[in-house]
């Protein structure tokens, strides 16, 4: 008869399963610090030599790293994605830049789609709360916290999609974007008027996804990162424009 004996699991395989599943999900992040030995046993409901050999087995296989006196993190596993000598590539030719765009509007279009219908009321709550917050850093003159915030927002409408793929993928964009590998998106958040355009498309975007409407949501998402990269169409123009205007400068004065 095709049965096998029962046996039972050992603690440390069920830590084991749990941790990745909450590294699957997103939910433990890429260079995040776990809680204490004792604190992680406690919530656990384990011994702390089966968390040990728990962290032991997944620090093997490359998902936890210790550091000597700081404790153990989330290992950086996004860095694999992208090779660096593909990175720099990136970094240096422009067309990449357009694919880049290209690639999020298809990936966030369905993402965000997918969290309109999917999306449970916890994750549509996130959606809101990090939007509210970049209402409330629009009226900063210093861009910087909406920048940052902007990144939040697109990563909490990824997430809410429950795609575990899709959420590794695109989070290994975003860093890449956060380096500035791909352009600089604090220049865009430098002009005002930019800003305001930015704000409301964001607000559709959220105004979509609560509203529970995929068509809207996968919509919104499409028009705002069109501005985008007609955003960055424009920046390259006046950059070079600027270099010709500053070549006739320079030669006007050596006449």
């Amino acid at each position: 008869m095709p049965f096998l004996k029962v046996t039972p699991e050992k603690l440390s395989h069920s830590v084991v399963r749990q941790i990745e599943q909450l590294i699957l999900r997103g939910i433990l992040r890429p260079g995040e610090r776990l809680p204490s030995e004792r604190d992680m046993a406690e919530k656990l409901g384990v011994s702390r030599p089966s968390l040990r050999d728990a962290i032991a087995d997944l620090a093997d296989r490359g998902l936890l790293s210790s550091r000597a006196g700081s404790g153990v993190f989330v290992a950086e596993v996004l860095g694999s994605a992208f090779s660096p000598a593909l990175i720099q590539l990136f970094a240096t030719h422009e067309e990449a830049v357009f694919d880049y765009i290209a690639f999020r509007r298809d990936m966030e279009g369905l993402a965000a789609e997918r969290a309109a219908r999917l999306g449970s009321e916890t994750d549509l709550r996130l959606i809101a709360t990090i939007f509210a917050k970049m209402e409330a850093a629009h009226q900063k003159r210093d861009p910087t916290d909406e920048a940052e915030l902007d990144a939040e927002f697109h990563m909490a409408i990824i997430e809410a999609s429950h795609n575990v793929l899709m959420l590794h993928m695109l989070r290994s964009m975003f860093d890449l974007l956060r380096q500035g590998v791909f352009y600089n998106r604090q220049v865009m958040f430098r002009n005002r008027m930019t800003r305001d355009q930015l704000l409301d498309q964001h607000r559709a975007m959220n105004d979509a996804v609560q509203a529970r409407d995929p068509v809207g949501a996968r919509a919104a998402v499409e028009a705002h990162l069109n501005f985008v990269e007609q955003a960055f169409i424009d920046q390259i123009r006046a950059e070079k424009n600027e270099t010709i205007a500053r070549q006739r400068l320079e030669h006007e004065a050596t006449r």
